[in-house]
């Protein structure tokens, strides 16, 4: 530590960054189980990922500040800010950089938050299924979880096979399955910002209209930041680059068995990412 104290930086030096084209804002527990949340903020130019900071909180105030504090002939190289759907980094962005600056909510987070949707009703209908089926028709489920989770492309024949016994059994599943794979086509779909707003409201009707609840507070959340979940289309970015850097940190909690200060973290994640090389 000392040797890294004497030759990597805590914390950002702006004068060495020349833009920010896209920020990413999203948080990692530094204890596991305890919900000790620190927020990570990233950018990424060129296809290259750097580290703006550690921050000690996930709060609004403290993401804010932060934001505040980039000088201003680098805000106007922002093109984009990458969240999810925490309220405390979009408002914080927001009011920082306004309407000139787009906040974008990722993709995967918000097909993860529709999938665990669908994961949570697969279990309360196998809980039934448990009791209703024979054991020898019950055990010709087996493996279902991954079944729903595949792309419609990656299904075989045997797959298929499945999914038809599963939705024999539960019309429900069938239902709210149809629904994801219509959501994730959308996604997958090049549009304009004014149609990507349609389609998803047009889907969170069919949802509504439907006899299946699994998505009830997804919805809620995805009508709230609608605008925000539809600027996806406009360039298609994603902050898939945080999540990549997210593994690269477990890697580096792993490796030096907890780091629990944010000052450590941040040159932990500064020196992986700049590639140094440090010598006695």
């Amino acid at each position: 530590m000392g040797m890294i104290d004497r030759h990597i930086q805590s914390e950002i030096d702006w004068n060495t960054v020349s833009r920010l084209d896209i920020i990413g804002i999203d948080e990692i527990s530094l204890k596991k189980g305890h919900k000790d949340f620190v927020a990570i903020i990233t950018g990424r130019v060129n296809k290259k990922t750097f580290i703006l900071g550690v921050l000690a909180d996930r709060t609004k105030a403290t993401v804010k500040l932060f934001l505040s504090r980039i000088p201003h002939k680098l805000r106007t190289t922002i093109q984009a800010v990458c969240s999810d759907m925490y309220d405390g980094f979009i408002y914080a962005a927001k009011e920082v950089f306004g309407v000139k600056i787009k906040i974008i909510i990722d993709r995967f987070h918000v097909a993860k938050l529709y999938r665990k949707g669908l994961d949570t009703l697969r279990k309360q209908e196998f809980r039934r299924l448990q009791h209703e089926l024979s054991e020898e028709d019950y055990k010709s489920l087996h493996g279902v979880m991954w079944i729903l989770r595949k792309k419609e492309d990656d299904l075989d024949a045997e797959d298929h096979a499945t999914l038809h016994r599963l939705f024999s059994y539960s019309s429900q599943l069938k239902i709210a399955y149809e629904l994801c794979k219509h959501l994730t086509e959308t996604f997958e779909c090049h549009m304009t910002k004014r149609k990507a707003k349609y389609t998803l409201k047009r889907w969170i009707t069919q949802v509504q209209t439907s006899t299946v609840h699994c998505f009830d507070t997804f919805i809620k959340t995805l009508a709230q930041w609608l605008d925000e979940r539809a600027n996806y289309f406009l360039d298609r970015q994603t902050s898939g680059f945080v999540e990549g850097l997210h593994n690269k940190i477990k890697v580096i909690k792993r490796r030096c068995y907890g780091i629990l200060n944010v000052k450590h973290l941040f040159q932990r994640i500064h020196l992986d990412l700049s590639g140094y090389a440090l010598f006695s």
